[in-house]
């Protein structure tokens, strides 16, 4: 059997843990709040209408394309690029190529992110295969000016975060959504993991606080894992009406 991603790849590990995705989606979340292209978040709706149900529909074809056979993993890229069209063809204009890349970056940096965060740094060819990965997801929908290397991505990821930016109405009501869904301890919460986890250019706009107590907490979460507590605290920490679906997207991997 061929698959788009290899059975043994980090990718994998990254996308079959339940913990590494929310992390990644942390981070993602306080980014495209920024974004100088959110506004097509708002065309659908979607998003700010349900901000969690929509992560768990992101989620899902990306782990779609992550574990299926080669197969089924492109028919599953070739559905991301109908829909966004048709988005396309609804609005009247296209959505631009940065942002597509700005996606893909996100997803490519806060996934080693996050494993690093709750279990260690990738190693080098770790990091290019990450690239690939999300680089071959990018030139199946038709991205243009892809970096081809992850030194290039690097490079040109900087510029994006430089660039692309900017806070506005759009980021407030974003995360007065993220507020209301959450509720205000779990919302704090949100923002102080973001606070350690996004780069410069995402924390100082949004006021986040690197937060110095919440790194021990992490290590203390780690612990938990290890005498198979994380369910328990899991339940904690999210809302009791999402557990499942969170607690779903765990994939056994090699």
């Amino acid at each position: 059997m061929h698959y788009f991603v290899r059975p043994d790849s980090v990718v994998r590990r990254i996308w079959g843990d339940a913990d590494v995705i929310l992390l990644i989606f942390a981070g993602s979340a306080a980014e495209f709040a920024l974004n100088k292209a959110v506004d097509w978040l708002f065309f659908t709706g979607r998003l700010p209408a349900d901000p969690i149900a929509r992560l768990f529909s992101t989620v899902r074809y990306a782990q779609e394309i992550v574990f299926a056979p080669d197969d089924r993993a492109r028919q599953a890229i070739g559905r991301m690029h109908t829909i966004h069209k048709g988005v396309e063809q609804n609005r009247g204009y296209s959505i631009p190529d940065w942002a597509y890349r700005d996606v893909l970056y996100m997803l490519i940096d806060y996934s080693e992110r996050a494993y690093q965060l709750l279990h260690r740094p990738l190693t080098d060819p770790e990091r290019e295969e990450l690239f690939t990965t999300f680089r071959a997801v990018g030139a199946g929908m038709g991205v243009p000016d892809l970096p081809v290397t992850y030194a290039d991505w690097q490079v040109d990821r900087r510029k994006h975060l430089d660039n692309d930016l900017l806070r506005s109405d759009y980021t407030d009501r974003l995360f007065q959504r993220y507020h209301e869904q959450l509720g205000t301890w779990r919302y704090n919460l949100l923002r102080r993991v973001q606070s350690i986890l996004v780069p410069e250019q995402v924390r100082i706009p949004l006021e986040l606080t690197p937060d110095p107590i919440l790194p021990h907490s992490i290590s203390l979460y780690k612990l938990l894992n290890a005498f198979k507590l994380r369910s328990v605290v899991q339940r904690i920490l999210l809302p009791t009406e999402y557990l499942a679906q969170i607690q779903g997207l765990d994939q056994p991997v090699r």
